[in-house]
């Protein structure tokens, strides 16, 4: 027998899946189905997917966020963490997909991954809310949340002999795409027309995604924004040091005190140059990844199977510079200082993202990829710092929230969407194709530069 809907969900839209019936929302429009778990793990475990179910189950409240420390980014963006749930059972997707999506149809889906430096964000940041994205360009958008900073990315043998998995949240994504396989086609998505969409950390972990082990036919393209390619390799050391300096934690350890050992092993990365603005992240040779050693070699075997559009916005460093008391009194200098501020940027923007970006996207090339590249050059009105990093998601994600985030200067929420409509355009052209709308990049009213490196042959 079927359970009625609650008399409150009537005109609400039902999404049967085999892990449940879910009630959402419709708003504005748009429909949203919201927290949907994937996936449950203990604390330190890998996860585990959810059964199959008959139930029926509300899909009204964001998922929350992994627990996490405040960013000194937190600000600076406008503080988009301030309405935000933080729960370790946090396992959980949310959808968005256009209000009149008939039955049957078969949109393009777009798996956003959050960036965070691995430590702090969330698939359903306020800030990001995909809705624009989603009315405009017919897509699906589902955004994962999944475990962070040393509850998902610092695994090995702690200070007692005791072994933890490394790779955790790297883990939990997988487990959220294999969840999209089997179920986006109740959401109006086309399960062979998945990309995967990362910024900063999230881009990071889109690329690791692709030579993970168990992804096979999981998804078709992916769009890597602002990637810190540069700080990916031989990293090993620092971890083994940070995870001493983090001690011995189990499922009983209380969560302010595994806060306390990420802030230790946190200090513990910073002496180890660029790489230590990002200490926690993806581990080679640990599930689902290759030794490093064979990485690179993995990623050009794996080319012919993606559609890949990777990129980077011009003056990425700026949001982390001016957080540097000694850089800041450099800057400060009469005369000199801002020319030395320049080149400190333009230097360290090449270290980590321009440079390892393109040597990234020519592999793929290399390998038989299908493979664009960009550089977003937008510098925002009155903004300080430039072309710096996170500017791009204003432009994907528009909206009111944008108001007072210090990275935009003094271009206003409202502008936004026109700003960023051809930017938009261009993803959800990627995500239904596999190419850039070469026509589309020449109507994009901010600085954006698009190459082609290697086109698949249709």
């Amino acid at each position: 027998m079927t359970e009625p809907l609650p008399d409150h969900a009537t005109d609400a839209p039902v999404f049967i899946t085999r892990t449940g019936r879910y009630i959402g929302l419709r708003t504005e429009g748009i429909q949203k189905a919201l927290g949907i778990r994937y996936a449950t793990a203990e604390r330190f475990h890998p996860p585990v997917p959810v059964p199959p179910s008959g139930a029926l189950i509300e899909a009204v409240i964001p998922a929350p966020a992994c627990p996490q420390r405040v960013p000194r980014t937190n600000e600076i963006m406008g503080d988009p963490e301030r309405t935000v749930v933080f729960d370790e059972d946090c396992l959980r997707l949310s959808i968005t997909l256009p209000g009149d999506a008939a039955e049957g149809e078969r949109l393009p889906v777009l798996v956003w991954i959050h960036g965070g430096s691995y430590v702090f964000g969330a698939g359903d940041l306020p800030l990001l809310d995909p809705a624009t994205l989603v009315r405009e360009q017919r897509v699906v958008v589902v955004a994962v949340t999944y475990r962070l900073g040393i509850l998902g990315f610092l695994g090995g043998v702690d200070p007692n002999g005791d072994a933890r998995p490394a790779n955790l949240g790297l883990l939990d994504i997988r487990e959220a795409l294999r969840w999209v396989r089997s179920s986006i086609a109740a959401f109006s998505g086309d399960p062979d027309r998945v990309t995967l969409v990362g910024q900063s950390a999230g881009g990071d972990a889109v690329a690791h995604l692709m030579i993970s082990d168990g992804v096979e036919g999981l998804f078709k393209r992916v769009v890597i924004q602002s990637a810190p390619f540069g700080l990916r390799r031989h990293r090993a050391r620092m971890t083994r040091m940070m995870l001493a300096a983090a001690g011995p934690l189990d499922a009983s350890t209380p969560l302010a005190q595994v806060h306390e050992a990420e802030a230790r092993a946190d200090a513990v990365g910073a002496r180890f140059g660029f790489k230590g603005g990002m200490p926690f992240g993806t581990q080679y040779g640990h599930a689902p990844l290759p030794p490093e050693r064979e990485a690179a070699g993995r990623w050009r075997r794996v080319a012919p199977r993606y559609d890949a559009l990777v990129g980077w916005t011009s003056e990425e460093t700026s949001l982390f510079v001016d957080f540097s008391p000694p850089l800041v009194r450099l800057f400060s200098l009469p005369r000199v200082g801002g020319a030395i501020r320049a080149l400190a940027l333009r230097i360290s923007t090449d270290v980590v993202y321009r440079v390892p970006g393109r040597r990234f996207a020519r592999s793929l090339a290399k390998g038989g990829g299908s493979v664009a590249t960009y550089e977003l050059r937008w510098r925002p009105r009155g903004g300080a710092l430039g072309a710096t990093h996170t500017i791009d998601l204003a432009l994907l994600f528009p909206g009111p929230l944008w108001r007072g985030a210090g990275v935009l200067g003094d271009v206003r929420p409202d502008e936004l969407p026109p700003l960023g409509e051809a930017v938009r355009r261009v993803w959800a052209g990627f995500a239904a194709t596999g190419r850039v709308d070469e026509a589309a990049t020449t109507r994009v009213p901010v600085p954006m530069l698009f190459r082609t490196l290697r086109r698949r042959s249709r």
